[in-house]
């Protein structure tokens, strides 16, 4: 119902669009007839109107129009009317669903000018780093042609060579590393090392496999924690022992396990504990779930591949392996515990975000794609995108076929070999669409047994990925491809030219970036040669029907099903499809699997004779609607916990940002200062007359905080305030709060003469960052665990949402008082020396001396604890002071991993190249070492409470 409510304005959309390409049109004339400099100069003319006054949404036919000649000089390549269309629809903040092969990559050269001329930034968003890199070359010829610099993020840049591509005017690249650079900016410790400049336009290519499909898993930094626990390896050996129906059930559906009575006390006896479920086992049962999970719910060669001895995990959508990208929350380290190969430590989180949440940074947000009506509601609940659907520039013709259903597996792909060699035979090229990489290997021997020549295209051959993509299309090739969701080539009958033209001229050592000129003088001439190669190629295609797909088997996600079928029929061309299908799909076992089998075994037809019927049809539909009705529930309930994450991170990264920006922080620790003692002071004088007041605990307390210079049995007796007996809380806490500002008047002194004027601010500004940072880590750390047990508050039928939220609330306020209490410890206590001062290119904080107890033993020995974190010094135009805090400032940065929902084959995770990693602390368990966390958190507070 909400997609047809949806929808009912979609009309008068695509007329309004019409109407604005009407307008391009009607300017076509003129701008065809300015010379190359005259067509250039319009950049610079559009900038002076906007800072005149006039707005983007003014300037578009013109720009538009601009835009459309550029490339057609440059390219050889002119907009049809629709993809003008779909420029505009991007423009004004929506998702253009724009059928495959129509030229969504030239689509967004019109809005991605337009935008550009704010001098904002735009950022072209793309699934991996081959498209970001190729789309910067090939569509930053026609921006640089106009006068626009174009930059390009891709994995293993420098932070100089990022922050660059940022300050050009449109920046490709991929979600995730969009995603990490915003993490990292709010890990620096200087404004140099910053990288971005803000969110103000995004085109997001293939909407719905970033902002969809990938959304169930956030954007993770984290460093190392604890070492790999000998737990994996004991319940990777129990877990064969268990039956499955007897120790524990399995939900398909759902993806969980559950262990029942029998399977507790069968463990139970093998550990020799008496209650698996007491307090001091429960992490016991996180373990056990793991393995029960990395048994039932883990396939290798489905899920995960083992390659040299490393469990690399394989994206369900593209079928790449994802190099890097490990499964958090322990799911890891338990595969890795079942296939026997080094079990690696788990890592602490750093920083994390949704990539809902990065992306609703953006100012305008729009993306394309071939496929989005099917989730235009998520898409406008979660992002507040509407979908237009773009019409084709050429009717469609490709002729899609009933589903084909078998009896079993084995019938279906010997249907499906038989099928392909009658193709090739007569020279149609075939596309066969797998969901695994074990499918396409099975595939692939059974081509070569009838010798069939193909090529495999599935997450062990990535490399070659484009190269097979762009010459699919030809006469007799068959390709056989694990899930084609975000190729990003084209399959072009004949040959994709464009790409032809670009290899033919590389391997000329002509390249669009670093020769520019010479490319461009060679461009046209090879892509004319190329084109007339493949023209006479493509009738011959077109005569045998053009290009077929097949499916093996439906996927759970109908656009994933479509996004295959759309490969065949681009441009008007002719193309059939066609799913084969059996009983034993996963999709069908998962859904209605049994009704099938009935009718199957009702009619009594042998196995390799298959059924059409629209039963199935209607069947499959409902599978996937209700598959995928899960997955929307899973990404809003993912949504729904970050959100409270979300509330919390902006906090505080708008304070890291205001001391980045050296904002004076001597007001802020004054503040800090009057705070925490005026919070020592309420805890211990809570309750009573002045005679039951506990002073020498309250000054125990606050010694430990700064060097006190007045003594309680001086403040009682003395007449300044009275008889004895007569001291009232306001008085002590007005006396001690002067007295603390006297100290901390003296420690600036103290620094002043070592380091310089300014050596305090400097030194605030340090601790303060570093003790945000890592107070924020922490704070991760506890809310992960929350987060993890708190669907048990359901069985006390209390929301687990609401209870998510309330005690993260809590907890978070917590930790904003320890950042004080901990803080004004530092300022006081921490030992300070001159040094030179440095700048750093480090981002990632690391643990300094947890706990105000240790200040005092820290200063008086003037010892720094080895493995302390760093906060780099800020260049200023003046020379900083040179000062060292030992404790916070050190050069030893652990190696820091990023985890995020890639699309690529590349590696998508980074390591910092710091200093010696430091053993985590080893012969203790993860609830032994998180309770020390605890006790060392409380021991910190100890005068908040009268003991």
């Amino acid at each position: 119902m909400l997609d047809k409510l949806l929808r009912l304005g979609e009309g008068r959309m695509v007329k309004r669009l019409k109407k604005v390409a009407d307008y391009v049109n009607t300017l076509s004339d003129d701008v065809e007839k300015l010379s190359d400099a005259e067509l250039r100069a319009k950049t610079d003319e559009f900038r002076k109107r906007i800072d005149g006054g006039e707005d983007l949404d003014d300037l578009l036919p013109e720009a538009f129009a601009v835009a459309r000649e550029a490339a057609w000089r440059v390219l050889s390549q002119r907009h049809f009317d629709v993809q003008v269309m779909g420029g505009a629809a991007l423009h004004f903040g929506n998702v253009a669903e724009m059928k495959t092969g129509e030229g969504k990559t030239l689509t967004c050269v019109l809005p991605a000018y337009l935008n550009a001329l704010s001098g904002k930034g735009v950022h072209v968003v793309t699934v991996n780093d081959y498209l970001a890199k190729r789309d910067s070359e090939w569509m930053g010829r026609v921006h640089r042609f106009l006068g626009l610099s174009v930059g390009v993020i891709l994995s293993g840049l420098t932070p100089d060579e990022r922050r660059a591509a940022y300050h050009a005017d449109i920046t490709y690249g991929t979600n995730n590393e969009f995603g990490f650079d915003y993490l990292r900016d709010n890990m620096a410790h200087q404004l140099e090392d910053r990288v971005q400049r803000g969110h103000n336009f995004a085109v997001v290519d293939e909407v719905d496999s970033i902002l969809i499909d990938e959304a169930r898993t956030p954007l993770i930094i984290s460093g190392p924690a604890d070492a790999a626990s000998n737990w994996y390896s004991e319940f990777a050996r129990l877990a064969p022992l268990m039956e499955k129906d007897v120790h524990y059930e399995v939900d398909l559906r759902k993806r969980t396990v559950g262990v029942h009575e029998v399977g507790v006390e069968f463990v139970e006896d093998q550990l020799g504990i008496e209650n698996l479920y007491e307090a001091a086992n429960s992490p016991l049962v996180s373990y056990l779930n793991n393995a029960l999970k990395a048994k039932e719910l883990f396939q290798r060669d489905k899920d995960y591949i083992v390659r040299n001895g490393e469990v690399l995990i394989v994206d369900e959508f593209t079928g790449r392996v994802l190099l890097g990208r490990r499964y958090n929350e322990g799911m890891h380290q338990a595969i890795e515990a079942k296939e026997h190969v080094e079990i690696k430590a788990e890592n602490q989180t750093l920083a994390t975000i949704t990539l809902q949440n990065y992306f609703r940074l953006y100012d305008t947000l729009a993306g394309m794609t071939g496929t989005a009506q099917t989730e235009a509601a998520e898409l406008h609940e979660i992002y507040k995108l509407g979908v237009v659907s773009i019409p084709t520039n050429r009717p469609m013709v490709r002729q899609d076929n009933t589903d084909l259903i078998y009896k079993t597996e084995e019938a279906k792909f010997i249907a499906v070999v038989d099928d392909v060699q009658e193709r090739y035979e007569k020279g149609q090229p075939v596309l066969i669409g797998t969901t695994s990489v074990e499918r396409s290997e099975y595939l692939s021997k059974q081509f070569t047994k009838r010798k069939i020549p193909h090529n495999v295209l599935n997450a062990k051959y990535h490399e070659q990925e484009a190269n097979i993509i762009a010459e699919a299309g030809r006469l007799g090739a068959v390709t056989v491809a694990t899930n084609m969701a975000g190729r990003g080539t084209d399959i072009v009958l004949g040959g994709n030219v464009d790409f032809l033209a670009d290899k033919r001229l590389r391997e000329q050592g002509l390249d669009p970036v670093e020769t520019p000129e010479a490319y461009e003088a060679a461009w046209e001439s090879t892509l004319n040669q190329i084109k007339a190669e493949a023209s006479e190629e493509a009738e011959e295609v077109r005569a045998v029907g053009g290009l077929y797909v097949l499916g093996t088997e439906r996927h759970e996600s109908r656009r994933i099903d479509n996004q295959l079928r759309g490969r065949s029929g681009r441009q008007g061309d002719p193309g059939e499809s066609r799913f084969y299908l059996s009983l034993g799909d996963e999709l069908m076992r998962r859904f209605n699997g049994a009704t099938l089998e009935a009718l199957l075994t009702r009619l009594n037809l042998p196995d390799d004779v298959p059924i059409e019927a629209k039963m199935v049809t209607r069947a499959i539909k409902s599978a996937q609607t209700q598959v995928e009705q899960q997955n929307f529930e899973i990404r809003k309930n993912v949504l729904k916990y970050d959100e409270v994450m979300n509330q919390q991170r902006k906090v505080i990264y708008e304070e890291r940002r205001r001391i980045l920006e050296g904002e004076d922080l001597a007001a802020q620790a004054h503040k800090m200062l009057v705070d925490v003692v005026t919070a020592y002071v309420e805890g211990a004088t809570a309750e009573g007359y002045s005679e039951d007041w506990d002073l020498e605990q309250l000054w125990t307390a606050l010694k430990q905080l700064y060097p006190v210079g007045v003594d309680y049995h001086d403040l009682v007796d003395s007449d300044a305030v009275g008889e004895a007996g007569e001291l009232t809380r306001e008085e002590l806490l007005d006396l001690l709060i002067k007295d603390a500002e006297r100290a901390y008047a003296e420690r600036e002194r103290e620094l002043e003469e070592l380091a310089g004027e300014g050596a305090m601010r400097q030194l605030e500004r340090n601790v303060l960052l570093n003790v945000i940072d890592r107070k924020w880590r922490e704070h991760l750390y506890e809310m992960d665990y929350l987060k993890e047990g708190i669907g048990l508050r359901a069985m006390a039928q209390r929301d687990p949402l609401v209870e998510y939220q309330r005690e993260g609330y809590d907890m978070f306020v917590g930790m904003l008082e320890a950042l004080k209490e901990e803080s004004v410890g530092f300022l006081f206590n921490v030992t300070v020396e001159a040094a030179p001062a440095a700048p750093s290119n480090r981002v990632a904080p690391v643990a300094a001396p947890p706990g105000l107890s240790e200040f005092a033993a820290a200063a008086a020995q003037a010892k720094a604890q080895s493995g302390q974190g760093g906060v780099a010094t800020k260049e200023r135009e003046t020379p900083a002071p040179a000062l060292r805090a030992k404790g916070i400032d050190n050069d030893d940065v652990p190696p820091l991993t990023y985890v995020g929902p890639g699309e690529d084959g590349t590696a998508e995770v980074q390591r910092s190249n710091g200093g010696p990693r430091h053993a985590a602390p080893s012969g203790t368990t993860r609830r032994e070492r998180r309770e020390a966390a605890r006790k060392q958190a409380r021991s910190a507070k100890p005068t908040r409470r009268r003991g």
